[in-house]
C-alpha cells in the first residue's frame, strides 16, 4: 500500500499548494489517487486554517474527501499538538466524533504511543468504530506495544522521525526488529531528509509505505515539487 499524507501540521509559508480547506483537500486527494495512491492520511482545519479535532472540521473533510475518492481508505490525525498538549482536551473532542455519519468518519486515527494516555485514547477510537493506526517513532515505542495491546489497531506506523538521513535506514531495522510481528500490517516511512531513504528501504523489504507534503516537500532527487500527486508518481518509480 502506498498513502498519500496530504498536509500535516505544515502552513501555507512551507508550500503554496498544501492543502487546507474540504475542497482543497478533496483536489489534492483525487490527483493522488489518480496518480497512484492507494490509502490517504490528512489532517483536518478548522475556518481558521489551524489542525482540528472538533467533529464538525473531520466530518468536512473527511466527506469532502470521500466524495472525491470513493472507495479509498482514509485517516487522519490526533496528534496531541492539536490541542496544545492537552491530553484532556483531545480525548473530549475524540469523542465527539461518535456523532459522525458514515461518510464523515475517517476509517482510521493515527495515535502516537509517545504521546500520554495513547491506549485510552485508541480504546475510545475503536469504541467510535474507527481503526487505530499505531505510530511507533522509537524503540521504547515498539517495546511497548510488544507490551501493551492497542484497542482496534489496524496497522502499525513505524515512523522515521528526527533522525539523520545516513542513520535512517539502521533506527528503521532496530525499531522494525524490536516490534517483531504485530499481528497486523507494518507500514513504514519516514520525514524530511529521511523521507526516501526510509521509501526505498520499505519497498525492498515489502512494507507499505508513504508519501505526500506531510512528509517532504522535495523528490527524490532534491527537487521542488508541485504537490501531492508528483511525489506519489516518484514514489510509485521507486518501488516499482
Amino acid at each position: 500500500m502506498l498513502k498519500a499524507c496530504l498536509n500535516g501540521a505544515r502552513t501555507l509559508s512551507e508550500h503554496p499548494g498544501l492543502p487546507a480547506t474540504p475542497e482543497q483537500l478533496a483536489r489534492e486527494a483525487r490527483a493522488a489517487v489518480e496518480a497512484g495512491a492507494d490509502a490517504l492520511h490528512l489532517h483536518p482545519r478548522g475556518g481558521d486554517g489551524a489542525e482540528s479535532l472538533l467533529a464538525v472540521d473531520v466530518a468536512a473533510a473527511v466527506s469532502a474527501v470521500r466524495q472525491a475518492c470513493p472507495g479509498i481508505p482514509l485517516g487522519v490525525s490526533t496528534g496531541l499538538w492539536i490541542t496544545a498538549r492537552d491530553v484532556e482536551a483531545r480525548a473530549e473532542l475524540v469523542r465527539g466524533w461518535v456523532v459522525l455519519r458514515p461518510d464523515e468518519k475517517p476509517d482510521f486515527a493515527s495515535v502516537n504511543l509517545s504521546e500520554p494516555s495513547a491506549v485510552e485514547l485508541a480504546g475510545i477510537l475503536h469504541g467510535a468504530g474507527i481503526g487505530v493506526e499505531a505510530g511507533v517513532w522509537t524503540t521504547r515505542d515498539a517495546a511497548q506495544l510488544v507490551e501493551e495491546p492497542v484497542p482496534g489497531m489496524v496497522r502499525v506506523l513505524v515512523e522515521i522521525i528526527g533522525v539523520r538521513p545516513e542513520n535512517a535506514v539502521a533506527e528503521a531495522d532496530a525499531i522494525l526488529g524490536r516490534l517483531g510481528d504485530p499481528g497486523v500490517p507494518i507500514l513504514l516511512h519516514g520525514e524530511l531528509a529521511a523521507c526516501w531513504p526510509v521509501l526505498r528501504h520499505a519497498a525492498t523489504l515489502g512494507l507499505s509505505t508513504r508519501i505526500g507534503l506531510e512528509d517532504t516537500l522535495a523528490g527524490p532527487d532534491g527537487e521542488p515539487v508541485a504537490g501531492n500527486a508528483a511525489l506519489v508518481r516518484s514514489a510509485k518509480a521507486l518501488i516499482r
